[in-house]
Order: C-alpha cells, then sequence, then structure tokens
C-alpha cells in the first residue's frame, strides 16, 4: 500500500480502526464499525466523511466564465458570487468526461470540484481547450474536504461556528467561515452526496485533523458517527446520485443518465458535445437510466447484463440491498422503449436468469 496516496486524515481514521481499501490510487476508509450501521446514522442522526481525495482546480482570469460556458454543460452565466452548480463536462461526442460542482468564488475566480480518479484527466482536458486570459491551478494539495450529512448535520456544526449556517440555501457557501480553535477560513457549502442534508467543508490542509477531532467531539451526543466510502455509496445509491464510471462513463452521455437537467442545450455559448446532447434531448436518447427492484432473489451488481424477451437490452450500472429499504434494488442502463414503470425485466446473476421489475427513481427521497 506504500504507493497509494492518503489524505492528511489518514492517521486519523486508522485511530478509529477504520478499514481501509484502495480507491482510486488512493488508500480510503471503507468502513469503521460497519456499511450498515453507517448508512442509518447518516440517515437518522449525522455522518462525517473524508472526502479530501477529491481534486479541485481553480480557474481564474478575465476569459474564466466564456471558458467555462465552452468547457461544461450547464449555465455558469448564472452563478452569482457564493453560489455552486452541478455540472458536467463532455466529450465531443456526448459521452462524459467528469460530472463536478463550480463555485464561483469571485468576478472571474471559480473552483472546480471534481471526482479523484479524474482529477488529472480533467486538468489536461481543460489544459488543452484553454483560452488565453484563463489560468488554471491544481490546488487539491491546498485543501482537506469534509463532508456533514444528515438530519442533525446543521445542529452539530453550528456548535462550532459564530456562521449562521441555517441562511446558507441549497448549493449555496459561504466564506471565510471560521471555526473554534482554527486560524483558517473555510469554504462551507450546503451540498453533499447522500440524499440528506449537509454541508460539505473545503479548508486548509493543515488545519483538517483539527476540525475532524472537533467535529466528532460535538457531535459525539447527537448520534454523529465517522463514515467510509461503503455506506457513501449505499447513501448516494438510494439518493440516485450518479457515480462516475458507473452512471457516468466516456461512453455514457448525461442524457442517458437522467442529468439533463445539468445540460442547458438553449443556452447561447457553444459547449464540447452541445449538438449531440441537444438531439438527445429533443429526439430521446436510444437507451435510458431507470430504476429496477428484484421480484426474485438476487442482488443486481455492477456490469450484470438486462435481459427482455430472451435479448440482452441493457446493463447494471449499479446495485445493492438497500439498508434504508430492505429491497434488493439497482440502476440499469436500458433500451428507451422497455423503461416504463412496471415492465418486467430479468437480470443475468450469474448463471441464472431472476425476475425484475422497473421501478421509479430516487429510491429513497427525504421527507
Amino acid at each position: 500500500m506504500a504507493d497509494r496516496k492518503r489524505t492528511p486524515l489518514f492517521s486519523e481514521y486508522k485511530k478509529l480502526g477504520a478499514k481501509t481499501v484502495n480507491f482510486g490510487g488512493w488508500e480510503m476508509p471503507v468502513q469503521f464499525t460497519g456499511i450498515k450501521q453507517e448508512h442509518h446514522a447518516t440517515r437518522n442522526a449525522a455522518g462525517l466523511f473524508d472526502i479530501s481525495h477529491m481534486g479541485e482546480i481553480l480557474v481564474e482570469g478575465n476569459a474564466s466564465q466564456r471558458f467555462l460556458q465552452k468547457m461544461l454543460t450547464n449555465d455558469v452565466s448564472l452563478l452569482t458570487p457564493k453560489k455552486a452548480q452541478y455540472t458536467i463536462m463532455c466529450y465531443e461526442d456526448g459521452g462524459t468526461v467528469d460530472d463536478l460542482i463550480v463555485y464561483m468564488l469571485n468576478q472571474n475566480k471559480y473552483l472546480l470540484v471534481v471526482n479523484a480518479a479524474n482529477l488529472q484527466k480533467d486538468y489536461e482536458w481543460l489544459e488543452k481547450h484553454k483560452e488565453s486570459d484563463v489560468e488554471l491551478t491544481n490546488c487539491s494539495d491546498y485543501y482537506v474536504q469534509l463532508a456533514i450529512q444528515g438530519p442533525k448535520a446543521e445542529m452539530i456544526l453550528q456548535k462550532l461556528t459564530q456562521t449562521n449556517l441555517s441562511s446558507i440555501k441549497f448549493f449555496h457557501f459561504e466564506t471565510p467561515v471560521q471555526f473554534e480553535g482554527i486560524n483558517e477560513g473555510a469554504i462551507v457549502s450546503r451540498t453533499g452526496y447522500t440524499g440528506e442534508d449537509g454541508f460539505e467543508i473545503y479548508l486548509d490542509a493543515s488545519a483538517g485533523s483539527k476540525l475532524w477531532n472537533q467535529l466528532l467531539e460535538a457531535g459525539e451526543s447527537e448520534g454523529l458517527q465517522p463514515i467510509g466510502l461503503g455506506a457513501r455509496d449505499t447513501l448516494r445509491f438510494e439518493a440516485n446520485l450518479a457515480l462516475y464510471g458507473q452512471e457516468l462513463t466516456k461512453e455514457i452521455t448525461p442524457i442517458e443518465a437522467g442529468l439533463g437537467f445539468a445540460v442547458k442545450a438553449n443556452k447561447k455559448d457553444d459547449f464540447i458535445g452541445k449538438s449531440v446532447l441537444k438531439k438527445q434531448k429533443e429526439e430521446g436518447p436510444k437507451r435510458k437510466l431507470v430504476g429496477v427492484e428484484m421480484i426474485e432473489k438476487g442482488i443486481p451488481r455492477h456490469g450484470y447484463e438486462v435481459i427482455h424477451d430472451g435479448h440482452v437490452v441493457g446493463v447494471i450500472t449499479s446495485g445493492t440491498q438497500s439498508p434504508t429499504l430492505n429491497k434488493n434494488v439497482g440502476l440499469a442502463l436500458i433500451d428507451t422503449d422497455l423503461t416504463k414503470i412496471g415492465t418486467e425485466l430479468f437480470i443475468q446473476i450469474r448463471n441464472k436468469q431472476r425476475k425484475a421489475c422497473v421501478v421509479k427513481t430516487p429510491f429513497y427521497k427525504r421527507s
């Protein structure tokens, strides 16, 4: 494991007995006490995640907005300082380079938060299309990134700062936010990857361990638990939040993945992949992502074939036994004419075909 990267918090979660795995070249905690327990803790109280493996790219300069309009599918011109936006970066054929969040820090200054395994690829793609009057900086090593998620997240985090967190709206952020005993100001955004309310915090890497421990202490009486990648995946899956490499890939467009809301095909600026994605939005894609629920025994896993009428009609992108619903469910990319709710399908699980049906997503929505 010596060649794997570690976040500045690695020693903290090793102290807590975390079981670690290789995740995109990073040695990350997959679980602390158990995936299901951590999942329920986040849904019912709060969970604390180290997501410092994520990449951060600073885009600044007089042409930065114009440049991002060309590179990203969403409409960056709708952003104002302290507002964030979910967006996608595509290839010319509409396939996905990455999905990301863009934060408008200031006029002509934006922070892109990208998937860990895609950081180098994303940076090179941006660099390749860079215009004059645009400066790119990979500032990933500067930040520790923590997420606190769940119904008690705001109450716990509020114990450590004078900033009124209730005033931060969904997909907005505040900066600089000061935490007790930490000199460096943080970016605190009301965003997350769990389907729960909560915050993502960007802070100088040197202060990460201190904030991690302060949060665990402040949240102990409220049921806050450290959460690994295992529960992070089941939480995002239930909420139907895409995972790059599964719901989105070089071969899967955001329209096929059901992310048309983040593709502004009618914005006046041209962007890479626009013509293909516009056509898919107008005419409908040939395949679409749907939820499936098993009728017969078995768990639909990533890569399993989906069968209808004896023919392969698609593939499972993600699947598990949902801890919240206690049902075996999956996300499947299948032929569009089979996506009606209630359509019966079969999933090839090892050497047997098991019956399933198309169901509504997200599987879980907080009340």
